[in-house]
């Protein structure tokens, strides 16, 4: 238990829809074993109340500790458990934790809507993470172009089958194409002379609901990458310990996405990741990006996801160490600061400082 008890709610795409091993059940895990209020509100699930303002149908928690999260998540997806209308203006953090590329076949409307409601709670004494006001535009890796060259591979984003040829042949035939809007290593393909044949049919699966992204190919990706977990704009670092692993491909693909099927390891960041974070740091504090995830292959930072980072429980479990607990301790502090300054602070400098 804690002295500060506060309440969160966690937007997921669908509480119906989480799964055991994603990093929001271990938050919301923690957070109700110290005593904390905890709600999860699905993207679909907000109210705007002329009179209540920004409200949501929630799932509620009980408040208890639990054995696992198998047992924790089985709680909130129990069958006799009703959803609640709860009011935003009542709880203190709302951490948006959903994936806009589960929805783009099928709710399309559901991410852009639920940042307009979280925007909106922002104004009042909600803290909201990461920072709904530059993550409308994070909604797809356009938004990595914003950081500093040195950092990114050389990349075309296009829907022209003409441009995706040009770029590879300009980097010697090989290279990296996924689209624009997506997640967990899925629709990603490496495109080298053992399916170079099959460019145009790739191309046009690829651009089958949106814009490609084309980059140059990063020879250290082969070995993996690395997934850095920051929190207030740099390195999540406990007692000697980064919040790191090593992905590694396990199918012969080369996806290492965990989701991917991929393998993970603790990894300790050397020089050149550690720059890399120097380097975007700025970027991410000035956008109120608080909780991200930096996938680097390198001396190059291959994408940067600040809609819903992964990995904190595996990382937790594979260093023994409670990064997870660290970030709603972090939380509190948060909280205790917006009542110390009275409201004075705003929703992107609460977000990482």
């Amino acid at each position: 238990m804690t002295e500060t008890r506060i309440a969160i709610a966690f937007v997921v795409n669908d509480v119906a829809t989480e799964k055991d091993d994603y990093s929001t059940i271990r938050l919301a895990r923690k957070a109700v074993a110290r005593g904390h209020k905890v709600a999860l509100i699905g993207l679909g699930d907000f109210i705007y109340d002329w009179q209540d303002g920004i409200c949501a149908m929630a799932t509620i928690s009980k408040v208890a500790e639990f054995d696992d999260d198998t047992t924790y998540l089985a709680h909130l997806q129990d069958p006799e458990k009703g959803r609640e209308r709860i009011k935003l203006a009542d709880y203190d953090i709302l951490m948006l934790r959903g994936d806009p590329a589960e929805e783009l076949t099928t709710r399309s409307w559901a991410p852009s809507s639920s940042l307009l409601f979280a925007q909106l709670a922002s104004l009042g004494d909600t803290i909201v993470l990461n920072d709904p006001n530059h993550l409308t535009d994070a909604v797809n890796k356009t938004y990595f172009q914003f950081f500093p060259e040195a950092v990114r591979p050389s990349t075309t984003i296009t829907r022209e089958a003409a441009e995706v040829h040009r770029f590879l042949e300009a980097h010697g035939g090989k290279g990296v194409i996924k689209p624009l809007q997506g997640s967990g290593g899925h629709g990603v393909f490496i495109i080298d002379d053992n399916n170079r044949q099959n460019l145009n049919q790739i191309i046009e699966a690829v651009t089958r609901d949106g814009y490609a992204i084309v980059q140059e190919y990063l020879p250290a990706a082969a070995e993996g990458d690395l997934r850095m977990i920051t929190l207030n704009g740099r390195p999540l670092k406990v007692d000697g310990t980064y919040a790191c692993i090593h992905r590694f491909s396990q199918t012969e693909d080369h996806r290492s996405n965990i989701s991917a099927g991929g393998g993970m390891e603790m990894a300790v960041p050397d020089a050149a990741a550690l720059k890399i974070a120097e380097i975007v740091g700025p970027k991410l504090i000035d956008d109120g990006m608080y909780f991200a995830g930096l996938d680097i292959a390198g001396d190059k930072m291959m994408e940067v996801n600040v809609d819903t980072p992964g990995a904190l429980n595996f990382i937790d479990d594979l260093s023994g160490i409670d990064f997870s607990g660290v970030v709603i301790s972090d939380l509190e502090r948060k909280v205790r600061l917006r009542r110390q300054y009275g409201g004075t602070l705003t929703n992107r400098q609460l977000a990482v400082i």
